[in-house]
């Protein structure tokens, strides 16, 4: 199979921030992001590296520094030079024929505290739905079970939900779907073409723009700050410039900046999308997990052609995989006709348990409210003392804040945490071309004992990278 070629351009956006106060060599800095790149799943194994000339011209570094650091490469194991093919990424031979649990998003063996998926274990209630979810089994096992639109009650339930938030919605404009992330790769593959621009929302949530990249969407990337939110001219000028298939938003709690559209860019975002032809996907998964502050109105009441999503996974459990999609009939007849290529239906017994859940749904968020305010205060006020060269958010919701750390180590220090046990998504992951790595993204679900030791490794961690990334290369081999 013949290699698949990483172009000098976009190994030079990928690596935008690799330069650092660093007392290590240039080309020792420059192999630390590579090694990276690799650990995070943004340089797939088997990707042909560019060439040494092309790579430094790209990066404004002489020749020497990429052949230094592709030589360190090739002896730690993450490069091996094959010919006519150039350097390949691979894995350490130690690691050959064993997947990489971390790069997959499987459990990590171990000791190790996971925080990559910010989550929440079940809430309260869910172990007495599925109890009650039961009765309904006899007369679910009377039909054939392949249901690729979805349990009328459930669908009721949910039209039901939106309607008493202030969208008036029938169960005819809601499809239920296997999670958040199914509806979001079913809507790419239905309204994304070969070519097309996607807005998406930088950073974002990065399951999300692999979809649209792998229905072959064109990511123009609009910036979104925990503290300033979405800059309103750029959005506008992104939106009229490049005239997108589809903009991903997620307008309240956005994953993992926990900022929230303030109701004037909600305006400006629906008209100037309407006006250039731009479908509209809100994606709530997060939203309606507020903490501080009144809850928010569904975009969808500013325009009927804007496409919500939601899902069960945050509120209720993750493990109950059930998401949906409220949009107008039409176009879920085109999701409806396209879904059977790519799956045949949504569980039928987890839809059974979610109609037993979402209309109590305002009880579980009522419960789940007091105990993320417990964990935010406890996170974000730990890593403002101990810490305090960070910028750390409290956000008004969500499951995590979005610290700034203040020089471009993200990926240095989440290898050094994971040295110790607390494995972190570097800020990188979260950006559509990679960067933010002077982000982290810090969840604070976690139970009391687990926040305490996040903590600690993070200032550990801190002390050890020196805030910079000398040092990565001593870590990474407790890591992987």
């Amino acid at each position: 199979m013949t290699p698949v070629l990483l172009s000098a351009r976009s190994a030079a956006l990928l690596l935008a921030e690799w330069r650092t106060d660093s007392d290590a060599t240039a080309y020792e800095a420059l192999a630390d992001a590579v090694r990276v790149l690799v650990i995070d799943g943004r340089v797939p194994l088997g990707a042909r590296l560019p060439a040494e000339r092309g790579l430094a011209e790209a990066l404004g570094v002489s020749r020497t520094t990429v052949a230094n650091a592709y030589a360190r490469l090739r002896e730690d194991g993450f490069l091996v030079s094959l010919r006519g093919s150039g350097s390949v990424v691979r894995l350490p031979a130690d690691l050959a024929g064993r997947p990489d649990p971390e790069r997959l998003g499987g459990v990590v063996a171990g000791d190790v505290l996971d925080l990559r998926k910010a989550a929440l274990h079940a809430a309260p209630g869910v172990a007495d739905a599925v109890e009650r979810a039961m009765r309904h089994v006899p007369a679910a096992l009377a039909g054939i079970g392949y249901d690729t639109v979805g349990d009328p009650g459930l669908r009721a339930a949910i039209a039901s939900r939106y309607t008493d938030r202030g969208l008036p919605t029938s169960p005819d404009q809601v499809v239920v779907t296997i999670g958040a992330q199914h509806a979001i790769a079913l809507l790419a593959r239905v309204l994304v073409r070969r070519g097309d621009a996607v807005l998406v929302e930088s950073p974002t949530y990065p399951h999300a723009h692999e979809a649209f990249r792998e229905a072959g969407g064109r990511l123009v990337g609009v910036p979104v700050d925990a503290r300033g939110g979405w800059d309103a001219a750029v959005l506008e000028t992104a939106l009229r410039r490049s005239s997108p298939a589809v903009a991903y938003v997620m307008p309240d709690l956005h994953n993992p900046t926990g900022a929230s559209m303030s109701a004037e860019v909600r305006a400006l975002l629906v008209d100037v999308a309407g006006s250039v032809g731009t479908t509209v996907i809100a994606d709530e998964t997060m939203g309606e997990l507020r903490i501080d502050g009144p809850a928010a109105v569904p975009l969808a009441t500013l325009s009927e052609d804007v496409v919500m999503i939601g899902s069960a996974s945050k509120v209720f459990w993750g493990g109950l995989r059930i998401g949906w999609i409220r949009a107008e009939p039409a176009l879920l007849q085109r999701l409806l006709l396209a879904r059977p290529t790519g799956d045949l239906g949504t569980p039928v017994l987890d839809q059974l348990v979610a109609r037993e859940l979402v209309p109590r749904t305002d009880a579980v968020l009522e419960a789940r409210r007091a105990a993320l305010r417990a964990g935010r205060d406890e996170v974000v006020g730990a890593l403002r003392t101990r810490l305090p060269e960070w910028d750390v958010p409290s956000p008004a919701g969500g499951l995590t804040t979005w610290v700034g750390l203040g020089r471009p180590v993200s990926s240095a220090l989440v290898l050094a945490a994971r040295a110790e046990g607390v494995v972190l998504a570097s800020g990188g992951v979260f950006g559509p071309d990679g960067g933010f790595e002077r982000f982290l993204r810090v969840p604070f679900t976690m139970p009391p004992a687990d926040r305490v030791r996040t903590v600690d490794v993070l200032e550990r961690a801190w002390g050890r990278v020196g805030g910079v990334s000398a040092g990565t290369r001593g870590s990474l081999a407790a890591v992987v």
